[in-house]
């Protein structure tokens, strides 16, 4: 792990015997991505051990939550009878679907075989056939997840689906790693996995952090995520394809619209700048509104 102190501040708190809080910053690899953590801490071994505890969560939700570790939890999710989960992959599941009925299958993790076949085209630079994205597409379907809360149960009723969770575990994890630091008394921390940024309490001094998305934000105790095809994209004649699929056709989109959601947690922000991609712009402000959420897009649409 590598990590290094950065500027000082003060804490400004009732008690006038209270620490100074210095800045620290770590990044690690995780979740087939770079993870940075910035917090205050008042001395580099209680953030030491505060970046331990955060990278170790998220590398515990990998192992839960990855659809490219075979050995997974959630590659290990078969057809057939209802199985026993984690706590952890039922969240995520449970919050997947309730959004994958709310947008109609706009957000839909159970896409994988549609977004394994889009990767190979992606990597090979060929279109799909229709025949490919036709069988690809009958593998999917969120209606055949069915989740029992009573028993903590997740069944797969058709063969051959397959789960995959990319655009809502990574927002997870970033709020699941600054739930341990506020645990641990560093509420003034965020966290930062690829696009999605999970933001606790202000620095000292401060009303907030200062993030880059598309435009300049002050936030704190919120998230946000973006969306699009910035970085992740294909060119296929002539023609610029994202990395998001259109769970309709199991090619990726050609809108060239970004998405920018802010949202009070982590697996909101990411699953819904997911969704919103797939989504009109109308349709997607009056999604974003029922979760309490701002949206922004990129050209302004």
């Amino acid at each position: 792990m590598a990590w290094k102190k950065s500027s000082a501040g003060l804490l400004l708190a009732a008690s006038l015997c209270a620490a100074p809080l210095e800045r620290f910053e770590a990044v690690e690899p995780h979740m087939g991505t770079l993870v940075r953590i910035t917090l205050f801490a008042p001395d580099s071994d209680t953030a030491r051990k505060g970046f331990a505890a955060a990278f170790e969560r998220i590398r515990r939700l990998d192992e839960t939550l990855s659809d490219y570790n075979p050995s997974s939890e959630l590659m290990r999710l078969r057809s057939g009878p209802p199985a026993p989960v984690s706590e952890d992959l039922f969240r995520v599941l449970g919050a997947a679907q309730a959004l994958a009925r709310e947008t109609r299958g706009a957000f839909d993790v159970t896409l994988g075989a549609a977004i394994r076949l889009w990767r190979e085209a992606r990597r090979n630079h060929r279109l799909p056939s229709e025949e490919e994205r036709r069988i690809a597409l009958q593998q999917c379907g969120y209606r055949f997840l069915k989740l029992d809360s009573r028993r903590r149960t997740v069944q797969i009723l058709r063969p051959g689906l397959q789960l995959d969770l990319g655009g809502i575990a990574k927002g997870f994890a970033a709020g699941e790693a600054l739930s341990v630091l506020r645990a641990l008394g560093l509420p003034r921390a965020l966290v930062a996995v690829s696009g999605d940024l999970v933001i606790g309490d202000p620095p000292p001094d401060k009303s907030g952090w200062s993030v880059q998305v598309d435009r300049p934000l002050v936030l704190h105790n919120r998230a946000v995520s973006t969306s699009g095809d910035t970085e992740q994209y294909v060119e296929i004649g002539g023609v610029r394809y994202s990395h998001i699929i259109d769970p309709n056709t199991g090619l990726g989109l050609t809108s060239r619209t970004g998405v920018t959601v802010l949202a009070r947690d982590g697996t909101t922000a990411d699953s819904l700048a997911t969704a919103l991609s797939v989504l009109t712009p109308s349709e997607g402000r009056r999604i974003a509104l029922r979760h309490h959420a701002r949206v922004w897009y990129t050209p302004p649409q």
